[in-house]
C-alpha cells in the first residue's frame, strides 16, 4: 500500500493542528503554500487528497465550505475519503492490454468495454494467475468449488461465453 497524502492547501491554520495530531492519524500531511508545491505534490503522490478552503479543478479534493468543523467530524471523513481512493485503486486489474474494474464487473480495451459475470472475471483472473495450461476438472474446484466427480458442461459454456465476447 502506497502512502496517503494529505496536502493542506492554503490553510496554515488546519495544518498546524494536524501536525500536532499526525502521530495519531493515518496518513502524512503536507503543507502547500502556493500552486507551484501543489502540482510537485499532486505529480509526486500516487495516493493524496487535496484540503482548502477554495475550489480549485483537481481530483481528490476536499473542499471545506461549511466552517467551523469539529475535529472528529473531519479526520472521520479523512479516513472514509482515503478508504474510497483505495478501494478505486485496488478494483481495477492489468491483464495484457485489458483492464478488469472488479467492481462494475467490467473488462475493457481501450474504449470498449464489455459486461462480465463474476464467475468470468474469477475465471479470467484464476487463468492470467497460472502460467501452465488448466484443466476443466481444476477450474470447476478452484473457480466454482465443485467436486471432480461431478458431470457438468458449466465450465465449457463459460469458456464458450467468454471467447466469443
Amino acid at each position: 500500500m502506497s502512502i496517503q497524502n494529505l496536502i493542506i492547501y492554503k490553510f496554515d491554520v488546519l495544518y498546524q493542528i494536524l501536525k500536532e495530531l499526525e502521530e495519531n492519524l493515518n496518513f502524512k500531511i503536507i503543507e502547500v503554500p502556493n500552486d507551484k508545491i501543489l502540482n510537485y505534490e499532486i505529480n509526486n503522490s500516487s495516493e493524496y487528497l487535496i484540503i482548502t478552503t477554495k475550489k480549485i479543478v483537481f481530483k481528490n479534493q476536499i473542499f471545506l465550505e461549511n466552517l467551523p468543523i469539529k475535529l472528529n467530524k473531519l479526520i472521520e471523513k479523512l479516513n472514509i475519503q482515503f478508504l474510497k481512493l483505495q478501494f478505486n485503486e485496488q478494483s481495477e486489474i492489468s491483464i495484457n492490454y485489458y483492464i478488469i474494474n472488479l467492481n462494475s464487473r467490467e473488462i475493457s480495451l481501450k474504449n470498449i468495454k464489455l459486461k462480465l459475470t463474476e464467475k468470468e472475471v474469477n475465471t479470467i483472473i484464476y487463468l492470467s494467475n497460472t502460467k501452465t495450461p488448466v484443466s476443466i476438472d481444476e477450474l470447476q474446484r478452484k473457480v466454482w468449488g465443485y467436486q471432480s466427480d461431478i458431470e457438468t458442461h458449466t465450465v465449457e459454456t463459460h469458456i464458450y461465453r467468454l471467447r466469443k465476447k
